[in-house]
């Protein structure tokens, strides 16, 4: 690929690989999937810097998903490009919709989460018709009904001539989700990179895995049997009037089962229906209980049963009515008030400590899944004098929540070495670029590969990283740890045909047999 005028070649050399890709992504609407941490943004920058230069004036559209992610992408784009800053612009719905419309006539590289970008096209205050990239990050995404979708659509309806570039590192374990992503982004050529190519290989760094396993309480065990006997008899009632299939039934599926019965009951007012919709209410809730008791402890248990008490809904009336709940929040009070705690959150201080005592300024991300335990982590690690920081969502979910500002203050302070450890919900998991991160911990689990990867992808990026997964011997966080391990392998054979077909296609397009 020929040098372009818009990239300032002092801060970024482009790897062959990258120029590769960008060669396809400026003729045809791409996909490109590509390991974590080997610079697709690069492979978008440089595709960028083509079309200003091939269109002088077009402008170009990032989405991501998340607006510390778009803040970030403006940061990478002003850095390398050497386009006028004041033509970068990253949109948030603070600036009100007049100066939105503003921006969009004098700014040439738009960057924004897809809500926005929808409600402004639907609102006539954007017009995407001079538009010639669309830059679509974490585009696994785009199945469904996800916003980025409906943006895709209103920009082929409009855009005088569209090309699409999709970046992910992770597509899924499912062949047709993947191929609803090439439909939705109108993909036309995939370019597949693993971390075997030997064009890649070079910039791969190691990461070490290990799986830290901690046993169950006998004091959580009491507790757990009294749920799973309550948790077991609310089964047998869906399986009797089929409404399940085995007793082996996920949450998704019984979340299913309550919203098609909500449905029925909206349309029937039948009582047999509510009282089956009563039922799989109880399911779940009994389900999330053992959940959090087996991968939390109990803490976030004591608190979601005090939430529970506050219901006034007749199925959470029921439920604490029973016996063997009653016995289960009782027992729970009485290791709540003796500081009983999770193993795991022994297990996880012992590790953080040693890491410190090695490297002083290390840096460190844990993952947790709930908000209450993340701030149970963060409370340990105080007491501990460690310096950590909550990195949590913006949504004020029990008078919590980080604003943006403050969400990008703690990553640049995180990477500035201002503090040791990170502790994040999934708010954590898509593209942030914080350099040399020694060590992720998988708090828990998660059941889904593609959250797995990102988390995983954390370290590892600029040197060797390790990976550590907490988990429970004998419950849910085994199976979910099995689960995105067989989850990932199946996708990496996707991605493995893929990459055979498109060696195949090309062969054939230049006439070798």
């Amino acid at each position: 690929m020929k040098k372009l005028s818009f990239i300032n070649y002092e801060k970024f050399q482009p790897r062959l690989y990258q120029e590769m890709i960008a060669s396809t992504a400026i003729q045809r609407n791409t996909l490109c999937i590509l390991p974590t941490g080997l610079g697709k943004t690069y492979i978008a920058i440089l595709v960028a810097a083509w079309i200003l230069e091939n269109k002088p004036n077009g402008k170009i559209l990032m989405l991501a998903p998340t607006r510390p992610l778009v803040q970030q992408h403006l940061k990478t784009f002003t850095n390398i490009m050497t386009l006028d800053k004041q033509l970068f612009v990253a949109l948030t719905g603070k600036i009100k919709q007049e100066d939105r419309k503003i921006l969009y006539e004098k700014g040439r590289i738009f960057f924004a989460t897809p809500q926005i970008i929808k409600n402004d096209v639907d609102s006539n205050i954007l017009d995407l018709s001079n538009f010639y990239l669309l830059i679509v990050d974490e585009c696994h995404r785009s199945v469904k009904k996800y916003a980025y979708t409906e943006v895709v659509e209103r920009y082929f309806s409009q855009s005088l001539e569209p090309l699409v570039l999709g970046l992910t590192a992770s597509p899924g374990g499912m062949q047709d989700k993947i191929e609803e992503v090439k439909k939705k982004l109108k993909i036309e050529a995939i370019e597949v990179r693993t971390e075997k190519d030997f064009d890649v290989k070079p910039y791969v760094k190691e990461t070490e895995i290990e799986r830290i396993y901690v046993d169950i309480p006998e004091e959580f065990r009491w507790i757990r049997a009294m749920l799973e006997d309550y948790y077991k008899e609310k089964l047998s009632e869906l399986l009797s009037v089929n409404l399940i299939l085995s007793m082996k039934v996920s949450k998704k599926e019984l979340l299913e089962v309550q919203k098609k019965l909500g449905e029925m009951y909206n349309d029937t007012r039948d009582g047999k229906v509510a009282k089956y919709l009563v039922i799989a209410s109880q399911a779940i809730k009994i389900e999330h209980a053992i959940n959090l008791l087996e991968t939390q402890g109990i803490f976030p248990l004591h608190k979601y049963f005090l939430d529970l008490k506050k219901n006034k809904s007749s199925s959470t009336k029921g439920m604490l009515n029973d016996k063997r709940i009653i016995g289960a929040i009782n027992k729970v009070n009485e290791l709540y008030l003796k500081g009983l705690e999770h193993p795991k959150m022994t297990k996880l201080i012992e590790i953080i400590k040693e890491e410190i005592e090695k490297k002083r300024n290390t840096k460190i991300i844990v993952f947790a899944n709930f908000r209450d335990t993340v701030s149970q982590i963060k409370a340990y690690l105080d007491k501990n004098g460690i310096e950590a920081r909550e990195f949590i969502g913006q949504a004020k979910k029990g008078g919590k929540g980080l604003s943006q500002k403050d969400q990008v203050k703690i990553i640049n302070e995180f990477e500035y070495e201002l503090f040791n450890v990170l502790i994040a919900t999934s708010i954590g998991e898509e593209g942030l670029s914080i350099p040399a991160v020694d060590l992720v911990i998988f708090y828990e689990p998660v059941p889904s590969e593609i959250r797995t990867i990102q988390r995983r992808g954390r370290t590892g990026r600029t040197e060797s990283g390790r990976v550590i997964f907490l988990i429970t011997k004998g419950t849910r966080d085994e199976w979910y740890y099995w689960s995105a391990f067989h989850k990932e392998k199946r996708m990496k054979n996707i991605i493995s045909d893929l990459k055979s077909k498109i060696r195949n296609s090309n062969i054939k397009d230049f006439g070798v047999s």
